[in-house]
């Protein structure tokens, strides 16, 4: 591969996780975060979402590095990082909600449904970000 398509590559690799959490984390705004299959299905979804960008990014961070790009390889990096320590934040904050709204909390479905436009904001600026970057990846070394 020549250094255009390990970058491009790369790219659409990361895109495909977030262009997919994109697409199916607006169902839930049709639904009551109160139900609880509801509500555990979209920890789920957070749940492997961070886990699938985590490694895509760890993966692509040591495939720009051998490639020798590492400005690139750091913004995939802080992407895999976001994943890493965004995973463990924001699962530790869902299961708070989801705990105090077994409790009985009738505020807690709000609280949960901030969290859940919170991380649909985020990957869409993650997402513009790394659209808008791939031109400037995708230039010869």
């Amino acid at each position: 591969m020549t250094p255009d398509a390990v970058a491009v590559a790369v790219m659409i690799i990361l895109l495909f996780p977030m262009s997919y959490f994109t697409l199916a984390s607006p169902a839930f705004l049709l639904v009551r975060l109160d139900i609880q299959p509801v509500a555990q299905l979209l920890r789920g979804m957070f749940n492997a979402h961070f886990l699938v960008m985590r490694v895509v990014g760890i993966i692509g961070t040591v495939a720009l590095l051998l490639d020798g790009r590492p400005l690139a390889a750091v913004g995939v990096g802080m992407i895999a990082a976001l994943a890493i320590w965004g995973r463990r934040r924001f699962m530790r904050r869902v299961d708070a909600q989801l705990s105090a709204r077994d409790a009985g909390d009738a505020a807690a479905a709000r609280r949960l449904r901030r969290l859940h436009w919170s991380a649909m904001l985020g990957n869409a600026v993650l997402l513009v970000a790394l659209v808008a970057g791939i031109p400037y990846i995708a230039t010869s070394a």
